[in-house]
């Protein structure tokens, strides 16, 4: 048989004869009058290049804006992408059947401070940033910022009492979302409708309690919106009023041609949230194309709905 003989994992080493004799050792002098000195980094430094810095940081003081702003767009558009550059704030999402489009656009020069180093895409869900944002008072500064990251996980946002004696701030987890911007056509629109902003909204919510499509038709008449269901049917006409006192209470009503659209009311109904944005809305439509429900937002942008027509399914 053979026999197997257990070897050492490590071969054993061979100890020296003895210990290393002793070296006397005589200190070198060295002339250090001409040298030149290269200080160390100091710690703080060090960690100061380490840090990620402040890439994107934008502050309003009318905060009860911004929070209006996503409570009107979080029915509507559940995921969508803050793009942030140089000149504005924007975002422009679809809805999950791809029939109503909301776009959002806030300019620089609207923000108390703005500063943006280089563009960015911070990837959000409108319910959970509604959340933070009901935690704001309306009075409040709200401020927004995110790191400078090659992908930024966190918007951080904070809010601060007019008083100063009160400030929270809050980190958003962000979510990657791909998205391509959607080119939006100039269109010459055949007919636009300027209204009281509450009226519109009134008319929308009045006739949603009987149907649930509205026609709106601009004629020389004014602009009529109509609802036929079960229950019964409804009209509402309202006439040019461009000698009305106040600014914010005029209808002017531009036609080239007369438009007659039919849409779904559920959607219009989510349009009507962005009603405390501004005191009036801009209604623009022509033939077989969306029609625009446009909020402008008094020195700091606008939020923009489209809305594709309803097809009627008997013409040919």
């Amino acid at each position: 048989q053979a026999r197997h003989t257990s070897r050492a994992p490590f071969p054993q080493q061979h100890k020296s004869p003895g210990p290393f004799p002793p070296r006397k050792v005589t200190p070198r002098r060295i002339d250090v009058s001409n040298a030149t000195h290269t200080p160390l980094p100091h710690p703080s430094l060090d960690l100061k290049l380490n840090k990620p810095t402040t890439m994107f940081e934008a502050r309003i003081n009318q905060g009860r804006i911004f929070k209006q702003l996503i409570e009107s767009i979080k029915d509507l558009v559940q995921d969508a992408n803050i793009d942030c550059t140089e000149d504005d704030v924007s975002i422009q999402a679809m809805d999950s059947s791809h029939v109503s489009l909301v776009s959002v656009t806030l300019r620089s020069s609207g923000f108390d401070h703005y500063r943006c180093d280089r563009p960015i895409s911070l990837g959000f869900n409108s319910a959970n940033m509604a959340k933070i944002l009901k935690c704001a008072g309306n009075d409040d500064e709200i401020t927004l910022k995110a790191e400078d990251a090659d992908a930024a996980d966190t918007l951080t946002l904070m809010f601060e009492s007019p008083k100063q004696d009160r400030i929270a701030d809050f980190e958003l987890k962000l979510m990657d979302i791909d998205s391509e911007q959607l080119g939006i056509p100039d269109t010459s629109y055949k007919c636009t409708v300027q209204m009281p902003s509450a009226e519109f909204q009134r008319i929308i919510r009045d006739l949603g309690s009987l149907g649930d499509t509205c026609n709106i038709s601009c004629n020389k008449e004014g602009v009529r919106f109509s609802v036929s269901g079960d229950l019964g049917t409804g009209n509402v006409l309202v006439r040019s009023n461009a000698s009305a006192d106040k600014d914010e209470e005029k209808v002017l009503i531009d036609m080239e041609e007369p438009v007659e659209l039919t849409f779904a009311l559920r959607y219009l109904n989510f349009f009507t949230k962005a009603t405390a944005l501004g005191p009036q809305v801009v209604i623009s439509m022509s033939p077989d194309v969306p029609i625009v429900v446009e909020y402008p937002i008094e020195g700091v942008g606008d939020i923009k709905y489209y809305l594709a027509p309803k097809i009627d399914e008997n013409e040919s």
